[in-house]
């Protein structure tokens, strides 16, 4: 199965951040978000992958490609951890066999999608957006995918969303509000919160019939001026089913600053040489903060 990467997004949502580098090459720990999605693809067993880019996402490009001079700088100087690193990335890519087509204008991700059209042909397909890291013990994908091996239709990601959070989701409408696997009969982007037909939110990875793309060209500009890949899943409802699966796992919404700090802190504490001196000085910052808390309700604010 082919994988399709949409990164073409302006992320203005992290400015000024993202003035001059792509949202999705950010850094969480010490890798690019759109490192960690390439490697679920990889692990959920895709080796065909297109990623969706526009104008000034080159990073992208640069970081899947090879560095030799730099590789021969740290061959030459012994860092040899360092190196095998780089070539890690080598090998994603060959193993991926990573593509680029680039989405010439902002059309919404239902346009970006439609960009890859041609190379997908008439197969079923992922789509992974390059802005959202999923940390799950089995990759999201590959959860995905056992779903649509088995019922052949398409399966969505969801998750529950309570309060005004659920009004920045596409939110799916249900025939029963059982779990974790939805029978999807309507979906609605962004409604406000008190007309939400469920608490169910659409997340960034979708398993996806051919059909979809017809409905992508039929459907016109939707919410904000944008082709809603919403409308057109809305659209192929008319004609197949749709599933939606609560996955396993802890999503992180890069584009968000809030939840790129959650993704680097909670991640950063997963690993070895971080986990246990960033555990111990988070620790102490709480202590701290406990107590200049202590100090104010005692005696007023603390300057």
């Amino acid at each position: 199965m082919k994988a399709v990467i949409p990164a073409a997004g302006l992320g203005t949502r992290f400015l000024p951040a993202t003035k001059s580098q792509p949202k999705e090459m950010l850094p969480v720990v010490d890798k690019p978000a759109i490192q960690y999605v390439v490697e679920e693809a990889v692990a959920s067993g895709i080796d065909d992958i297109l990623i969706i880019t526009g104008r000034g996402k080159r990073a992208i490009e640069d970081h899947f490609d090879r560095a030799f001079e730099l590789e021969h700088h740290l061959r030459q100087s012994g860092k040899t951890e360092l190196l095998a690193e780089l070539e890690a990335i080598t090998e994603l890519s060959d193993r991926g066999h990573i593509h680029y087509i680039r989405q010439k204008e902002q059309k919404g991700l239902g346009d970006a999608i439609l960009c890859a059209r041609l190379h997908v042909g008439k197969e079923p397909f992922a789509v992974l957006l390059g802005d959202d890291i999923i940390d799950a013990p089995t990759p999201c994908t590959r959860q995905l995918l056992e779903i649509y091996e088995r019922e052949r239709c398409s399966v969505i990601a969801v998750e529950r969303v309570s309060g005004d959070r659920i009004g920045s989701y596409g939110v799916l409408d249900v025939v029963s509000p059982g779990g974790p696997l939805h029978e999807v009969r309507g979906l609605v982007e962004k409604p406000e919160p008190s007309k939400a037909p469920s608490d169910l939110a659409v997340m960034g990875r979708y398993i996806l019939t051919p059909a979809v793309f017809e409905c992508l060209q039929r459907i016109g500009p939707g919410k904000h001026g944008e082709v809603q890949l919403t409308d057109a899943l809305q659209l192929l409802l008319k004609r197949e089913r749709v599933l939606g699966l609560e996955f396993e796992g802890r999503r992180y919404d890069i584009g968000d600053k809030l939840d790129w700090l959650k993704a680097t802190v909670e991640l950063a504490l997963k690993r070895q040489e971080f986990g246990s001196a960033l555990g111990e000085h988070l620790g102490g910052l709480l202590e701290q903060m406990g107590k200049r808390k202590s100090r104010t309700g005692k005696k007023g604010a603390v300057r």
